[in-house]
């Protein structure tokens, strides 16, 4: 038997790593792909073409993935201590609530 509200919260945080990773990743694409082609970034996002430094948006990408994948490696550890389930099994009866049998 397995604690489903581990199980739960492990679903949870790991769908919370995909989301953070799909759109954090998503800002990074487009300096990959100059940083590949023209060996020169630029910033379009305030309407103007901005020089950045290909160096310093590679960072900012690895810190990124550095964080999408801390997410889900803990949200894999909840779920792998919710699917082992030892946590609903060494609840003491003097704990245990509901109808007692006498």
């Amino acid at each position: 038997m397995s604690d489903i509200r581990l199980v739960m919260i492990g679903a949870v945080v790991m769908f919370a790593g995909f989301v953070v990773g799909s759109i954090g990743n998503a800002d990074y694409a487009q300096y990959a792909v100059q940083q590949q082609n023209f060996d020169d970034c630029y910033d379009y996002s305030s309407g103007a073409q901005i020089h950045v430094k290909c160096s310093d948006k590679s960072y900012d990408h690895l810190l990124n993935m550095l964080l999408t994948f801390s997410i889900l490696g803990v949200g894999g550890f909840v779920l792998y201590k919710g699917i082992r389930g030892k946590w609903d099994h060494d609840v003491k009866d003097s704990e245990m609530l509901g109808p007692k049998d006498t």
